[in-house]
């Protein structure tokens, strides 16, 4: 189902013990996009949901959508690579339907893949891993599948297009230029959501990535004396 396009580099994904990710190629390190969106972004309203749950409550629902989306995101591997993927619990069997609904709804339109878990970095700046890279409605698109508890409002997920963007230009930088992106999003209750960004909207999305970017750095040169000890390796499944 690939089919093999560019020439895609692998890069070594390491996680700090404070759980900062960073990609690292040879002897460079570059912060991952996912990274870069968390630190810039505004906390407040994940902070009231905090103390409205509790912080136990809060992490136990944390670890539950991480263990499903990285059950999703893998089922949906397998799938385009003519694999099957294995359950192992419930919550992993309805991980796989929610990959199903992904697959049935958004498929058709997924002309070509030229790679899956991509690995992409811009320079030395920044890496990250985009699930999907093809053409999407016949044109080439970054696209990333997501999950939710609920269906969202394309208000709400501002981040996930300036994460596509972020890709798009790693992609155009090194490989080929990019302009279309495309989320692809089930709920629990098996509901599709599909939200797409144009090239006028992409380009909109890069220049907010790069002020996200610039943010970073300058807070990140701000904290550096207070750097916590180097990575260690990490094998990950979910999208970064």
């Amino acid at each position: 189902m690939i089919v093999q396009k560019y020439n895609y580099k692998t890069l070594d994904r390491q996680t700090a013990t404070s759980g900062v990710r960073h990609y690292a190629d040879g002897g460079v390190r570059m912060p991952s996009v996912t990274t870069i969106l968390s630190s810039t972004k505004d906390k407040s309203g994940l902070d009231k949901w905090i103390a409205k749950v509790g912080k136990e409550e809060a992490e136990r629902i944390k670890n539950e959508a991480a263990k499903i989306g990285t059950a999703m995101h893998e089922t949906i591997e397998d799938y385009i690579i003519g694999k099957t993927y294995e359950p192992k619990d419930d919550d992993e069997k309805h991980a796989v339907k929610m990959a199903k609904v992904i697959i049935d709804q958004a498929f058709d339109n997924i002309n070509e893949i030229w790679g899956s878990e991509v690995h992409l970095h811009y320079m030395d700046q920044y890496a990250g891993t985009t699930d999907l890279v093809g053409l999407y409605k016949g044109k080439p698109a970054i696209m990333d599948f997501k999950q939710t508890n609920k269906p969202k409002r394309r208000e709400w997920i501002e981040d996930y297009f300036i994460q596509l963007a972020a890709y798009a230009e790693a992609h155009k930088r090194h490989h080929g230029e990019i302009l279309t992106g495309a989320v692809l999003m089930c709920t629990r209750d098996l509901e599709f959501q599909l939200f797409e960004i144009n090239e006028s909207q992409m380009l909109n999305y890069v220049n907010k990535w790069w002020d996200r970017y610039d943010r970073y750095r300058i807070k990140a040169k701000s904290e550096q004396p207070r750097q916590e000890s180097e990575p260690t390796n990490e094998t990950l499944s979910s999208t970064p």
